[in-house]
């Protein structure tokens, strides 16, 4: 039976004799397998032979729906186009997507230019359905559109801290006050389960906007109502969708600036400005009302 020490001599001897047997397994392996390359990532001396596995197209199976709003956000070969009723959807651009304004096509050689997709663009897309979601066939956008949308993108730091010095004032001037002089009240209105706005809606708002716009500290605070048709989490969906919708529309159609927009609210079948047992009183329950307001302490400068 042989004995083996445990004292620091004997692993110093064990560590010496170790080194020569490896290295000779290591000489036959190498013997052995003479084209296998070192497993070391940063060997100089590796060579990789081979290509990298290509991604299969994704597979279209017809057209898919029309999208239109704004691009919220990119990542990639993705965007993300936020709708007039605050649902967004995430389309996927290819290299065959066209990509066109209204004064011809930004691309060359059938390739478009991704730079032209900017945050905030209004955009309308074609789509189609594929088994990787909604792929982009062509995205159009107004000449106008992309102007401001570049303008945004590429603004000078001068222009940005010129809007945050002034929203800054005006949050310091409001900070501290609660109460508030309803100076107008506008309503647009809604069919039954839907959020669309009206051209009527649509021009009531521009007014407002620009009538509200030359009282340099007046907000808006935008409100969702709905009738009492329906359960109290549905009408509360609605509600919030129907403020969603103006406040996109005032926002990006009206040029009403956000730091001036309180935070929306829906408030579902509260608050009712007329009888929910008839169609008439119900029809002017569906609405969204657009409060213009100044703060008492600052009313009349």
């Amino acid at each position: 039976m042989g004995v083996i020490s445990k004292g620091p001599g004997a692993f110093a001897l064990l560590a010496m004799l170790a080194v020569p047997v490896n290295s000779a397994l290591a000489q036959d392996q190498a013997q052995e397998q003479p084209s296998q390359q070192s497993a070391d990532p940063r060997d100089p001396n590796i060579i990789v032979n081979g290509e990298r596995p290509v991604e299969a197209p994704p597979v279209t199976t017809g057209p898919g729906p029309e999208i239109k709003g704004v691009i919220s956000a990119r990542n990639g070969n993705r965007i993300k186009v936020t709708g007039a009723d605050g649902n967004p959807a995430i389309i996927t651009v290819t290299d065959a997507t066209r990509v066109r304004s209204g004064g011809g096509l930004f691309s060359s050689g059938g390739k478009f230019d991704r730079t032209a997709l900017l945050n905030g663009l209004p955009v309308t897309i074609k789509t189609l359905n594929s088994d990787a979601g909604l792929i982009a066939n062509q995205i159009t956008f107004r000449n106008g559109d992309l102007k401001t949308a570049n303008m945004i993108h590429n603004g000078t730091n001068q222009r940005f801290d010129e809007q945050s010095a002034a929203t800054e004032a005006l949050r310091g001037r409001m900070g501290d006050i609660d109460k508030y002089n309803i100076k107008s009240t506008t309503n647009v209105y809604f069919d039954t389960g839907k959020w669309a706005l009206s051209l009527k809606a649509k021009a009531d708002l521009c007014t407002t906007a620009s009538t509200a716009d030359a009282t340099s500290n007046a907000l808006m605070l935008v409100v969702g109502y709905t009738d009492s048709v329906g359960s109290d989490d549905y009408n509360q969906t609605l509600s919030e969708k129907r403020a969603g919708s103006v406040i996109n529309f005032l926002q990006q159609a009206c040029h009403w600036k956000p730091y001036r927009m309180l935070t929306p609210t829906g408030m579902a079948k509260a608050d009712p400005l007329a009888s929910n047992d008839t169609p008439e009183g119900k029809a002017q329950n569906r609405r969204v009302s657009v409060n213009v307001l100044v703060s008492k302490g600052l009313d009349g400068l």
